[in-house]
């Protein structure tokens, strides 16, 4: 065995030692008191968080190693480009997405992955809580509020992905959009200001819908453009000619889906287009991060991640035709386009 192939088991093994050590740094502030510009000691970082400098001084060099701060001579630390996107107040801030993936809850949730592939039966969520994750995070507001902020930091570069994925697509037949469960508006106004003909709704529950301070649409100047309506998808969806859904129906089973898809369906109007916008699972000898999401989905719920093909079966299923699958350069995320059959 070659001395590389033993290093990354090994490295695979330790994997979780830098994501709990990222975590701490996070979610104890070290990064909301450092700049890139000038270094500080650790002691001074630790009287600023109320914490012990010594063992401060150790999570920071440990830090350093990862790449995410700088160490100097004098054990002064300055943030790295890389460790910027930690601070709160960075606007790609990936702080509440390391929150909520390496917190209490979801660190809990992978002790059940044995159990769950062995007896066939996922949803740690409910393993380990009683209950599903949305319930969960109506009961746990905390929670609730890491997971909406984690989502709302990650939306704005997936909005990106999902804008060159559709750069080529013709939308000249689209009058009005609606994105479904689509949070605070980050994708859809991303939409609206590459299409100025468009109009817009954004379907989501009562509790996202009226978190008036956190709508993008009023900040960003496309208020009268895009309405937010309050509803339940599994219930109805608003009279619309195009449908987003971005990473929604990786949250639920088959027939889940198909649900949410039939009800697009019947209220879809004039050219009736959807597009299904996830990671999307390639073949068997493609490493792909959605073969990794795919098995978070199986602890957080009762969701997968899908390949085109699987996509393509729920769409016939709820009356729609795979029309086309859209992908930006390095396809990391991909968009599934359905059209509604006669």
């Amino acid at each position: 065995m070659s001395a590389d192939v033993a290093g990354m088991v090994i490295d695979l093994i330790f994997g979780r030692w830098r994501s709990q050590i990222l975590f701490t740094g996070a979610h104890l502030g070290v990064f909301d008191q450092l700049s890139a510009s000038e270094a500080r000691p650790a002691e001074a970082t630790a009287a600023a968080i109320g914490t012990d400098p010594t063992m401060t001084y150790r999570l920071m060099r440990a830090l350093g190693s990862l790449g995410l701060l700088a160490e100097d001579e004098v054990r002064g630390f300055r943030l790295t480009e890389a460790g910027a996107l930690l601070r709160a107040d960075h606007p790609q801030s990936l702080r509440s997405m390391a929150l909520l993936e390496e917190g209490s809850e979801h660190y809990a949730l992978w002790k059940h992955l044995p159990a769950m592939i062995r007896d066939g039966k996922q949803n740690a969520f409910v393993r380990e809580f009683g209950m599903m994750a949305f319930e969960y995070a109506k009961a746990n507001p905390a929670y609730g509020d890491v997971f909406n902020q984690a989502m709302t930091s990650y939306s704005a570069g997936e909005s990106r992905l999902v804008m060159e994925a559709l750069a080529t697509c013709d939308l000249s037949d689209v009058r009005a959009w609606c994105d479904v469960a689509g949070g605070y508006g980050h994708l859809l106004c991303s939409l609206l200001a590459a299409h100025p003909e468009l109009t817009g709704i954004v379907l989501d529950l009562p509790d996202v819908v009226d978190d008036r301070d956190h709508l993008i649409a009023p900040q960003v100047g496309l208020g009268e453009r895009c309405r937010y309506v309050a509803g339940d998808m599994f219930d109805r969806v608003p009279d619309a000619d195009a449908y987003s859904l971005k990473h929604i129906l990786h949250d639920w089973n088959d027939q889940e889906c198909v649900a949410i898809l039939a009800n697009i369906r019947a209220a879809a109007t004039g050219p009736r287009r959807v597009f299904i916008v996830e990671y999307i699972v390639p073949g068997p000898q493609e490493p792909h991060f959605a073969k990794l999401f795919d098995i978070h989905m199986l602890c957080w719920g009762t969701g997968r991640e899908r390949t085109e093909a699987e996509y393509a079966q729920l769409l016939e299923a709820a009356g729609f035709r795979h029309a086309n699958s859209w992908y930006p350069p390095g396809r990391l995320m991909g968009v599934i386009e359905g059209v509604s059959t006669p």
